[in-house]
């Protein structure tokens, strides 16, 4: 069970979508489009019509080269779209943020889910998230988007021993297993191979009462495995590897299609959870 403020979600009978709201002017793939607060109101409302069961919410992007905001500037650009969707949607609001004042005011604002791509165990974040009772996503980010780390031990060890020590700091911070969650890091600091291996062999990264994350939307190892070079165009490789994901235990998968990972995802549960 993930359990997420008033939010509950059993683990291992169906998998969960995770709808990405980009309230950003640069995001690689649909950056601009949603970052007005009446945008993103309305696009979220659409994701949730579509069948997401999880609202992200980014106000900075994460692609390669991005620009870095500070703290200040976050907060500023987040609270007009906190304020927006704020009683506009009933399913959960995550924060995609690697700031802990931001991350407190979107919990002061009803978010249920802090999802964290920093790539640390951070027990600032994991004391909010106990505090108002929130979900906790933790990420395998050593190094960034489109950089690469080298795993002497491989990259399903690396991992596996990254989150090893999550759920031990976890445990140290008094946050419970139930309101965490543990993200592989596709398209942060892995190569093309490292993501195929991850996602090949990803029942060895799936602990017993612990959400696992699968977050391949659109990104480049989908287009370099696809030959397609515009990141829109590839939602159709985006559900294949969602569906390996799946077979491998993955609970939640993060997209920015929500209507075909819906159908994709009941598709792969009639065949792996059935």
């Amino acid at each position: 069970m993930l359990c997420a403020r008033d939010f509950r979600f059993p683990l291992g009978k169906r998998t969960y979508v995770m709808g990405i709201l980009n309230y950003t002017a640069d995001s690689f793939s649909d950056g601009g489009l949603y970052n007005t607060p009446e945008a993103a109101a309305a696009y979220a409302q659409a994701m949730q019509a579509a069948g997401a069961d999880i609202i992200d919410l980014g106000a900075q992007s994460t692609r390669p080269d991005a620009e870095l905001l500070t703290c200040t500037q976050e907060l500023e650009r987040l609270e007009p779209a906190l304020a927006a969707l704020r009683g506009n949607v009933s399913v959960p609001l995550s924060v995609d943020t690697f700031y802990p004042a931001c991350a407190k005011a979107a919990l002061e604002n009803g978010v249920a889910i802090i999802n964290d791509i920093s790539g640390e165990f951070n027990g600032e974040m994991a004391a909010l998230a106990k505090d108002y009772g929130a979900a906790y996503i933790v990420t395998h980010n050593p190094c960034g988007a489109g950089m690469e780390a080298t795993y002497p031990d491989g990259i399903v060890n690396a991992v596996r021993q990254f989150f090893l020590d999550a759920l031990n700091l976890a445990a140290e911070c008094g946050l419970p297993r139930t309101q965490l969650c543990l993200d592989i890091g596709l398209g942060f600091g892995k190569s093309y191979e490292d993501q195929l291996t991850l996602l090949r062999e990803l029942e060895w990264l799936k602990f017993s009462g612990v959400a696992l994350v699968a977050a391949a939307s659109r990104k480049r190892f989908i287009g370099a495995a696809s030959g397609e070079k515009s990141p829109q165009k590839r939602d159709p490789g985006t559900v294949a590897a969602h569906t390996a994901a799946i077979a491998g235990g993955a609970d939640i998968i993060r997209a920015h299609n929500v209507a075909a990972a819906v159908q994709g995802a009941r598709m792969a549960d009639a065949i792996y959870r059935s």
